[in-house]
C-alpha cells in the first residue's frame, strides 16, 4: 500500500547520497524531543586582530573580550548574537607556552595552518548539550562515536568540550570512510548558568542558516542525525574542498561568513 505524505512534509526529492554501514548508525542517541542547539560559531585566525577585523568588516560589529585557554595555548574574542548564539574568534596565543597536547580545532595541523595563511575563515561550529543529557555520560557510552569530553575553564566559565586526542576537528567514521572537516559539530556542555550565550550582550545579528557542502555529504548526514544535530545545518553534496558558511542578518542586510 502506498503511504500518504504527512501534511506539511517536503515533496522535494533529495539528492542521491551514499550511505555507509549498518542502518543503526543513523539512529539518534537521544529522543527526537531532546535535540541539540547551536552554541557558537568558530572563526579561526592566524591572530586575533585579523580575525576581529574580518568579522567587523563583514558584520559591522567587532568581537571583543574573551580571554586565554592555557590548556590549549589559544585565546579568543567573542560576539553575542540573537537567540543565545555567539561567535568566537580563536587563534594561537603567541604569549602562551606550548600546550602538552595538540591544540583543538586542528590549529596545529598543516592543512589548517595553510588555510589560515590565506586569512581568517569560518572553520567550525559547536552544538550545545543541555540537561537532562550529560555529555560525559554520552561520551563514556559511545567512545567510538564521541571524542573525549575535556573539562575547560576561563575566568568564571566552566564547560566540557569534545576534542579528539590528536586535536583534529571531529569526524564521523563508518565502513572505512570518514568525514568532518568542520561541518560535524564539536559538542559542548556548560557547567555554569551564566554562559556566553546568556551573558554576552545580544547584538542585532541573527543566524538565518548554517550550511555546508562536502564530497561525502551522505556520511556527514548520518553523523548529524545520530547526534541529533541534523536540524541545525544543511549539508549538500558537492565535489571540491569542504565548505562551511553562515548566513547572518545584520543591520546592513544579509551577510555570509565563510
Amino acid at each position: 500500500m502506498r503511504r500518504r505524505a504527512r501534511p506539511g512534509a517536503s515533496t522535494v526529492p533529495q539528492a542521491a547520497v551514499t550511505v555507509y554501514g549498518y542502518g543503526s548508525s543513523r539512529i539518534r542517541y537521544h529522543s527526537r524531543t531532546m535535540k541539540l542547539v547551536i552554541d557558537h560559531l568558530v572563526i579561526a585566525a592566524a591572530d586575533l586582530d585579523s580575525g576581529t577585523e574580518y568579522v567587523a568588516g563583514l558584520l559591522g560589529i567587532a568581537p571583543s573580550g574573551g580571554g586565554a585557554h592555557p590548556r590549549m595555548g589559544t585565546h579568543n574574542r567573542v560576539l553575542g548574537m540573537a537567540h543565545g548564539i555567539y561567535l568566537e574568534v580563536i587563534a594561537i596565543d603567541p604569549q602562551a607556552p606550548a600546550p602538552s597536547r595538540p591544540r583543538w580545532f586542528g590549529l596545529d595541523q598543516g592543512a589548517v595552518r595553510a588555510r589560515l595563511a590565506q586569512g581568517p575563515y569560518l572553520a567550525h561550529w559547536a552544538a550545545r548539550v543541555e540537561a537532562p543529557l550529560d555529555l560525559t555520560r554520552m561520551q563514556a557510552e559511545h567512545p567510538m562515536r564521541i571524542p573525549p569530553a575535556i573539562p575547560m575553564e576561563r575566568g568564571q566559565l566552566r564547560w566540557r568540550l569534545t576534542v579528539p586526542d590528536d586535536g583534529s576537528l571531529p569526524a564521523w567514521r563508518e565502513a572505512g570512510h570518514a568525514a568532518g572537516d568542520g561541518l560535524l559539530p564539536t559538542l559542548i556542555q556548560w557547567d555554569v548558568a551564566d554562559f556566553p550565550g546568556v551573558s554576552l550582550p545580544r547584538q542585532d545579528l541573527v543566524l538565518k542558516q548554517l550550511s555546508g557542502s562536502h564530497p561525502q555529504a551522505g556520511l556527514l548526514r548520518q553523523g548529524l542525525a545520530w547526534l541529533g544535530a541534523d536540524h541545525l545545518i544543511q549539508v549538500e553534496q558537492a565535489d571540491g574542498p569542504p565548505r562551511l558558511s553562515a548566513q547572518i542578518e545584520t543591520a546592513g542586510g544579509l551577510k555570509t561568513l565563510v
